[in-house]
């Protein structure tokens, strides 16, 4: 089959690679119908995250038809079937899984003992994202074997275009979970960093919670187009101050949430923490660039909150906890829970709530996935989200 395979920093290929297998009961094998390109795929492709190795296949955002299904699946799955599949597997049956923490399967991760001398304790295995999280091979290709299939899957209706449901495997339960966190109230002014893809559904789903205003910063007009679009008030950081333009959209109080959509990338050429932080990332005395947490710690209003999805790796430096302490803020973060929040998000997809396909800017071939990786990161072609064909 073809994938899209990892062969070093900035180097994903399109190969031809042996078909995934039935290797354990619990397994099923899909013929994906569509994958995307997530903003956590350009940590592997620039090569901030660890633990990536030569011949990796990516992508974690999946969704296809049953064409295999293992003995202990078979009550779950059968052929035939259409699913999306979780970036999380999940086994369902751990205390994790009960408690309805999927992002933290105590079992799933066959590299746990990596992961815990990194973490402290193992998290979940995830799909095409690095050894820390099991070295699972990844849904940018035309088949994809799903480990605890009977668990680590979302059944999805006939009738409903892919496009429309892709993005349950990831971006759209985040940016639930991501809003969900904050415990919205109707008076709250919630604050998001980033207008990225999981920025975008963030937006959404701050509205649909009954936020009174919602604020958006990130400096690429296309995606503050797409915000506005949705109901968000734009801030582009590279034309106005973030600080003095919240400071006036709240009185002086700062929103009450706030959201870091951006993770370990943080762009924010000319202030000084930036730069700083770019030496000491070249120079390995730092892995992540927190801006972005900095300046949410800074303007939020005391005793607000704090909500992390987005993606960091290892180390940050310069964090300002006296203010966070001080303030009292309540800081929320982790990777989604995805089949926590898929039976809801269906339903509002299905009662024409929400079309998550409205961030979809490119469709194209796997061939052209990884040029397409490359137009995604530097933002060219007005590119917010990839759906790749296999």
């Amino acid at each position: 089959m073809r994938a899209l395979v990892w062969h070093g920093t900035t180097d994903i290929r399109c190969d031809s690679v042996p078909d995934p297998e039935i290797e354990h009961p619990r397994d099923a094998i899909i013929k994906v119908t569509s994958c995307a390109i997530c903003g956590s795929d350009l940590h592997l492709y620039d090569h901030f995250m660890p633990g990536m190795q030569n011949g990796d296949i990516m992508g974690h955002e999946t969704m296809g038809e049953v064409v295999e299904v293992g003995a202990e699946a078979k009550g779950k799955l059968k052929v035939g079937d259409r699913v999306v599949i979780p970036f999380t597997i999940i086994c369902g049956q751990c205390d994790q899984c009960k408690r309805g923490n999927f992002s933290v399967c105590e079992r799933t991760n066959r590299n746990g003992n990596i992961a815990a001398k990194a973490f402290g304790h193992t998290t979940a295995g995830l799909f095409g994202y690095t050894h820390l999280t099991g070295g699972y091979p990844g849904g940018q290709a035309e088949y994809l074997r799903v480990p605890f299939a009977d668990a680590t899957h979302i059944k999805v209706p006939d009738g409903i275009p892919d496009e429309k449901l892709l993005f349950l495997s990831d971006i759209f339960p985040t940016g639930w979970q991501a809003a969900v966190q904050c415990d919205i109230q109707p008076t709250d002014t919630v604050a998001i960093w980033g207008a990225g893809p999981v920025g975008q559904m963030t937006i959404r789903s701050a509205i649909l919670l009954g936020a009174r205003q919602v604020i958006v910063i990130d400096r690429v007009p296309e995606r503050l187009a797409m915000a506005e679009a949705g109901g968000a008030i734009t801030i582009n950081f590279d034309q106005e101050s973030v600080i003095e333009r919240l400071n006036e959209l709240t009185n002086g109080k700062g929103p009450e949430k706030c959201i870091d959509c951006v993770g370990m990338e943080a762009h924010a050429a000319g202030t000084v923490d930036a730069m700083y932080d770019r030496v000491k990332q070249a120079t390995m005395m730092e892995t992540d660039r927190p801006h972005v947490l900095r300046e949410m710690a800074y303007v939020c209003r005391p005793a607000g909150t704090l909500s992390v999805p987005g993606v960091y790796g290892g180390l940050l430096d310069k964090i300002p906890f006296g203010a966070i302490m001080n303030k009292g803020l309540t800081i929320r973060t982790g990777q989604t829970h995805v089949n926590r929040w898929t039976d809801d998000l269906l339903r509002r997809i299905e009662d024409g709530q929400i079309d998550p396909s409205f961030v979809i800017t490119h469709t194209v071939g796997l061939e052209e996935g990884p040029e397409m990786y490359k137009i995604f990161r530097d933002k060219q072609d007005g590119c917010v989200k990839v759906v790749l064909k296999p």
